[in-house]
């Protein structure tokens, strides 16, 4: 039995309906001979919760699974404390072993069994994506609250990256002839440039251009995370060269000596924090060192998300009056006030949050050198748990690469300006180095910069006493 027409349910029927398709976690001595659950009551589920209205119905439906379903917290006391026992008794190794191999079994959630049953099914593992794209949506907008729930989109996302792993994942690559519908996908799920008409599209998968995603060989030909490629003869500084140049027809091999990546997109928000995109560029390198051999330089042209919203925080965190702020130098500071007719920091923050700025050539000027010290500094030197506070930063540097070249004007699209004041940056991968400088940044937090980096920070540890 379904759910009212209406996207609604009674609290009694989604509570019968959860008892019946959850299936109880058999006791630890029949774990093996337990029979498995029937595959309607999977069926049953999955068409319940389709037919629930998006929004609150859902988020009722998944914090009862989340909050009734979960780990049994008596059996995990009883036999924590068993493990504990096993220890002070200092037992023979098999029984403090089989000790905890119990306290493992019962540390499982119940809910977990559902999973495993839904991922059985045939479709089964793209509505785990899509119920998890609900669960990472709900709890960043505040629908969805609470440790269950966040304990439980844990544990879906742990499983996802098991199902999601390497050995399981299909190289594609996107041309002007690929299916109608994977090119919509493609269009659709560009987060970094959006893609403005089929004219452009058509670019971005033509020559001089590389367009790769993985599918999943139980969701073939579903495109879950996207990475477009420029073939170019040296590192780019501006995005509008890749996205509105138009390269001619036929490509010339010769021309050819860098490979730029510009944009990687997660298609499935479900599959958030599960490790795709560092496997995606891997194995695009790898791919592309085969079919063109001459490429010598691999380097993103990356954006700069959120560096806008920092810097309007710190210029309202610093003094109202401009010839205070320590941000500036004293000559900025008065080239800025001439300019904006204004001495405090007010007008700044509006000029800026109204990308009104862009449109004075004399403020692009006075701005340049600040804002490229400010955007340094806050690449390199901001951070979150010690690592580098800028979610594409800490991506890349993860990976191995070196943060290679700030660039001023890289992204002058309305959306560019607004986020990062047109900024953009180089992440360079030396691939004869990625293993090293990843595992310096894992281990000690160390960034690899280049001189001009480095030259930008020492700038601003100069010029901003922050």
């Amino acid at each position: 039995r379904g759910p009212a027409g209406s996207g609604t349910a009674s609290a009694a029927g989604m509570e019968e309906l959860l008892s019946r398709s959850v299936p109880p976690l058999p006791p630890y001595e029949t774990k093996e001979k337990a029979p498995r659950p029937a595959e309607l009551r999977g069926a049953e589920f999955v068409r319940y919760y389709r037919a629930l209205g998006a929004g609150p119905p859902r988020a009722e439906l998944l914090t009862r699974l989340a909050r009734d379903f979960g780990v049994d917290h008596g059996r995990v006391a009883e036999f924590s404390a068993k493990v504990l026992q096993a220890r002070e008794q200092q037992r023979e190794l098999g029984a403090l072993l089989q000790a905890e191999d119990r306290l493992r079994y019962y540390l499982n959630p119940q809910y977990r069994g559902l999973f495993q049953q839904l991922g059985r099914l045939e479709g089964g593992l793209l509505f785990l994506v899509e119920l998890r794209g609900d669960l990472v949506e709900g709890l960043a907008t505040k629908a969805l609250d609470g440790p269950h729930v966040k304990e439980m989109s844990g544990v879906l996302k742990n499983m996802l990256s098991e199902w999601f792993s390497t050995g399981f994942l299909n190289l594609e690559r996107v041309t002007w002839q690929s299916p109608c519908e994977v090119l919509q996908k493609i269009s659709d799920s560009e987060a970094v440039h959006p893609v403005r008409n089929w004219t452009d599209l058509k670019r971005r998968v033509g020559s001089y251009r590389r367009c790769y995603f993985f599918s999943h060989c139980a969701i073939p030909g579903e495109p879950l995370i996207v990475l477009h490629v420029a073939l170019t003869s040296d590192i780019s500084s501006s995005i509008q060269d890749i996205v509105k140049e138009v390269p001619s027809e036929t490509e010339d091999t010769d021309k050819i000596t860098t490979a730029i990546f510009y944009s990687i997109s997660l298609t499935q928000q479900g599959l958030q924090g599960v490790e795709l995109g560092t496997y995606l560029i891997k194995r695009v390198v790898k791919e592309l060192q085969k079919e063109l051999p001459q490429i010598k330089d691999f380097s993103t042209l990356s954006p700069i998300p959120g560096f806008t919203k920092w810097l309007v925080g710190l210029l309202s965190s610093q003094t109202k009056e401009l010839e205070k702020n320590e941000l500036f130098t004293r000559s900025e500071q008065e080239e800025i006030s001439e300019l904006t007719a204004d001495s405090t920091t007010e007008t700044l923050k509006k000029l800026l949050n109204n990308n009104e700025w862009v449109r004075s050539p004399k403020l692009v000027q006075v701005l340049h050198s600040p804002f490229m010290r400010l955007c340094a500094w806050y690449l390199y030197g901001e951070k979150h748990r010690g690592y580098a506070l800028n979610p594409v930063a800490n991506f890349h540097l993860q990976n191995g690469s070196v943060m290679w070249r700030l660039n001023w004007l890289a992204d002058t699209s309305p959306r560019g300006i607004a986020a990062s004041c047109g900024m953009m940056v180089n992440y360079r991968y030396f691939l004869e180095e990625t293993a090293r400088n990843s595992a310096a940044y894992l281990g000690t937090q160390q960034i690899k910069a280049s001189e001009q980096v480095l030259s930008l920070v020492s700038q601003f540890q100069q010029n901003s006493k922050l």
